[in-house]
């Protein structure tokens, strides 16, 4: 049997003892006790217990009274005392006694009792032989010159220097080296790393049960969780532990909340820190932070390291070669890569990174064996909106009209982190109205108030500005309206919000591929806004800047990018590894970039020609929608309904089909599960007659046989007479 200790683990055993790190000798204590000796010799010469009097207590305490044995005068570096004896019969009375029990255990004779500074030897002998004048010679106390040299103390005040300067030296060189010091030894611990370790004592109460949405991301970060725990269940197959994942997604997404979940569930020390807090001014320190960091996590195994924004140390290596000089970052993220991945083993230690630009990591850096796992943390679909809508609605107090799918449904490319921000913006609103609880149009307006920023109804507007705004804004409504494949409208405004005079809000459809049609429509309504200008005013405003920029940008894309242009073909140059950004040459030639911005400025024009024919075309109902929207201020769906009737296109938006199809994939889920529950209950009450009828079957085999040996007993008692007869 295996001997066990306390702690449940193996106990050392006699014949293999256990192996501990070697003790080596520490230096410091002979300098220690050197400075000791040197100490020591310098108040051993410098006396014991004497104690300092003066002239006047000398003469007329002491040596009038004759008891005095005898006086020696000490000159030390230039400076004279006079050390005084005192007779040893005279050492019994009352007023020596303090200096009696000091001296008492030193030598007789050798050490005085009392010592007074003097100014020079030829005066003090000049006072003495005063005070002594009339005694005879025989009575005369002896005087006695003795000079000494404190060797002890010139050698402490040359070497003390000399020590405290070799030993910061020395302190500094430790520190700076990193050697003795481990990883992270710098001076003042410049090369620590500054990661937050969460344990056991400190408790992260996030769960991923508070993370809504990111069903598949779950999973996979689950399973590495799902492995620290349960290691077991993974290495029986022969499945070895994944050493890192990637967290990739736009902002906001959830991806350090994922992190924090994980921090929450894994019940194992989890290391956070960030990208930047690598860096630093002085060279070396990043990869001396790295070092630091997996040496903890190494001690603290099984462990979770986890590096937020990775990209501020993970970018692609060799591309700032013309700057030259020495690439700190570079450096750390080498060492990065050999503490993943080198010849030494960080077994037990997983490594989770977040970054909103994966594009531009070094590749050695993303290859299996250092980040396995790449985990896709995309925005939101509407079911997660729905599902994190619920998640932060829970603390606050709403009514009952707060409708959460509707919200889902106008919150179309919205992240985690603007949900979270609508709601809190919400809750401010209604405090600002000073209600009790929040109501769904309270959510409304917080999805205005962090689309287009806060009201200014205070803004000075002239009437002519304020009639211009809603042609404008309502020759976006209007050709919204008209065209096809535009995104619906939501609501209309004129009154200013943030930088913008007016706005116009609409309902993006969640398209996962967009036609060229699609994006046609899209840049028509964009230019609604300046046609209608140019068509009531035959003027045109610099109120038309962000719609130009939009549509210029979405043109250039379909020309150069998704190549949806006839005359530049079906070639695209988009870079999705992110390298053009560091290239001073465009990846096409001049020529095709003449017939680039050609095509560009051709496709916006019959855009505009286009947009201008649908509102003269439909002139009256735009003045009627413009003059409705002056009168209001803001108008919604049912206003242009009203004014242009209902789209003629018929077809339903993808958010309403998604929907439907997500209620009848439930309701086919939910008859499926009660089919398999009510065959379950078939096949138990199927199963339950047969045992019914199997024990009815036993019992009544078992009444026949006692009725048969009942029958044969009954035979046996007759009397043969009888069975004659």
């Amino acid at each position: 049997m295996e001997n066990k200790n306390k702690n449940g683990g193996p106990s050392p055993q006699k014949g293999n003892p256990k192996k501990g790190p070697k003790k080596q000798f520490n230096f410091y204590w002979i300098y220690g006790i050197i400075g000791a000796l040197l100490l020591g010799l310098q108040l051993f010469q410098m006396g014991g217990g004497e104690k300092r009097t003066t002239w006047n207590k000398f003469a007329n305490e002491m040596l009038k009274t004759n008891e005095v044995d005898r006086l020696l005068v000490v000159t030390t570096n230039g400076e004279s005392r006079v050390e005084i004896f005192i007779k040893p019969d005279a050492l019994e009375l009352e007023k020596y006694k303090a200096v009696r029990e000091k001296s008492s255990g030193n030598i007789s004779g050798r050490v005085a009792q009392y010592y007074m500074e003097i100014g020079t030897i030829e005066q003090f002998n000049n006072d003495l032989n005063r005070v002594q004048e009339g005694l005879p010679e025989a009575e005369r106390i002896q005087v006695d010159y003795d000079k000494r040299t404190n060797w002890a103390g010139d050698l402490i005040g040359w070497l003390l220097p000399i020590a405290i300067l070799i030993g910061f030296w020395l302190f500094i060189m430790k520190r700076m080296s990193g050697g003795a010091g481990g990883a992270g030894g710098q001076l003042f611990n410049i090369g620590k790393s500054k990661a937050t370790l969460f344990d056991k004592a400190k408790n992260v109460k996030v769960s991923f049960k508070d993370v809504a949405g990111l069903a598949e991301a779950k999973v996979e970060i689950e399973e590495i969780v799902e492995f620290l725990k349960n290691p077991k269940r993974y290495t029986e197959l022969g499945a070895k532990i994944p050493k890192g994942a990637l967290l990739v997604g736009p902002p906001g997404t959830g991806k350090t909340l994922l992190a924090k979940a994980v921090a929450g569930e894994a019940q194992v020390p989890f290391f956070s820190l960030s990208g930047s807090d690598f860096v630093e001014m002085f060279v070396g320190v990043g990869a001396s932070r790295v070092r630091d960091l997996f040496k903890q996590a190494k001690e603290k195994s099984p462990a979770i390291v986890f590096i937020d924004e990775i990209d501020a140390i993970g970018r692609a290596r060799g591309k700032n070669m013309a700057q030259g000089g020495n690439d700190e970052r570079e450096n750390t993220l080498n060492q990065l890569l050999t503490e993943m991945d080198g010849f030494g083993t960080n077994s037990g230690v997983i490594l989770l990174g977040a970054t909103n630009r994966a594009e531009v990591l070094d590749k050695a850096l993303l290859r299996p064996g250092r980040f396995d796992r790449q985990i896709s943390v995309d925005l939101p679909d509407l079911n997660e909106r729905i599902e994190i809508f619920k998640v932060h609605e829970k603390p606050l107090k709403t009514d009952d009209t707060v409708d959460l799918i509707f919200l889902g449904k106008q919150t179309p490319g919205f992240s985690g982190a603007d949900i979270a921000n609508i709601c809190n913006e919400a809750a401010l609103i209604a405090a600002r109205k000073k209600k009790k609880r929040i109501g769904h149009q309270d959510f409304l307006d917080a999805i205005d108030r962090v689309i287009g920023g806060l009201e200014k109804k205070n803004k000075i507007i002239t009437s002519e500005e304020k009639e211009v705004i809603a042609y404008h804004e309502a020759g976006h409504a209007a050709v919204s309206w008209l065209t096809k494949y535009a995104n619906p409208l939501v609501k209309v405004t004129i009154v200013p919000r943030g930088r913008s005079l007016g706005a116009a809000w609409y309902l993006p459809e969640e398209r996962q591929i967009t036609t060229k049609e699609q994006m046609l429509d899209e840049m028509c309504a964009a230019l609604g806004g300046r046609a209608a200008e140019e068509i009531i005013f035959g003027a045109i405003s610099t109120g038309a800047l962000s719609d130009l920029e939009k549509i210029t940008k979405q043109a250039y894309a379909m020309v150069s990018v998704y190549g949806l242009n006839d005359r530049i073909g079906n070639i695209s140059f988009y870079d999705s590894s992110g390298q053009s950004e560091y290239s001073f040459s465009k990846p096409y030639s001049e020529k095709t970039g003449q017939v680039i911005d050609e095509e560009v400025s051709k496709m916006v024009e019959e855009a505009y020609v286009r947009t201008k024919k649908i509102l003269l075309e439909n002139k009256d109902k735009l003045t009627l929608l413009a003059k409705k929207l002056l009168e209001k201020e803001v108008i919604y769906k049912d206003d242009l309904e009203a004014i242009f009737g209902e789209r003629s296109f018929g077809q339903k938006s993808r958010v309403d089909t998604l929907m439907e199809e997500n209620e009848e994939a439930q309701a086919i889920e939910k008859a499926k599960e009660a089919k398999t529950k009510a065959d379950a209950k078939k096949a138990k009450a199927k199963a339950d007659a047969k045992t019914k009828a199997a024990a009815k079957a036993k019992v009544d085999t078992k009444e026949e046989k006692e009725s048969d040996s009942e029958e044969k007993e009954e035979e046996k008692s007759t009397p043969k007479e009888e069975k004659a007869e």
